[in-house]
């Protein structure tokens, strides 16, 4: 079997919600984005309220809904890295505005109460926690319309956009950036709700 072949065929068996493909990419890619985090997180003052362990859940999260749903099209593992670290760059980018806001701005926070100075970070989180992303899965195709769940179940099914366009009508480039719309707005609407709840 070819390196191309195989790396498809895990790309298809992440899309089908394999656990054995999910732990593989973890334990293949959690060392890449600590190592990320780790090169782009230069106040200390920022590791006491979150470190790599969150920015790679989260990325971890969002890769498996969206590849669950046919949002991305790798074809070779150097293309997947780089998807990655982006997304590790993006979330970490995230993390440090969303603790910079004046609402939550730890530098505030520590003169005010020294007890923010010890905050403990998160325990790492395991292989497990990270790919039991089925009930995830589920509430993110909640937040789909009919439509959008549709183009998401034939995507994960391994459907070209030539042939979801055959059958749904569009264009590819509309239906591929419908999904994507839809997948942003989903993942929005469950990071809001996780930190409303959290």
């Amino acid at each position: 079997m070819s390196d191309d072949t195989a790396f498809s065929d895990f790309i298809r068996r992440i899309r089908a919600g394999d656990d054995q493909a999910a732990r593989e990419l973890v334990e293949r890619y959690q060392p890449v984005i600590r190592r990320e985090v780790r090169m782009r997180l230069h106040d200390p003052r920022l590791n006491s309220r979150f470190d790599w362990t969150d920015i790679c859940q989260s990325v971890m999260a969002s890769f498996f809904v969206r590849a669950a749903s046919g949002q991305y099209d790798l074809a070779q593992p150097d293309q997947l890295l780089r998807l990655l670290v982006v997304m590790t760059r993006h979330k970490l980018a995230k993390q440090q505005r969303r603790h910079l806001a004046d609402r939550r701005d730890y530098r505030r926070l520590e003169a005010c109460d020294p007890a923010y100075q010890e905050a403990p970070s998160s325990a790492a989180p395991t292989p497990s926690r990270l790919v039991a992303g089925r009930e995830l899965l589920e509430r993110f195709l909640s937040r789909l319309s009919d439509e959008e769940r549709m183009l998401a179940d034939l995507r994960a099914q391994g459907y070209e956009w030539a042939e979801i366009c055959a059958k749904l009508g569009g264009t590819p480039q509309a239906r591929r950036k419908q999904l994507a719309r839809a997948a942003d707005r989903a993942l929005q609407q469950l990071e809001e709700s996780e930190a409303a709840h959290g």
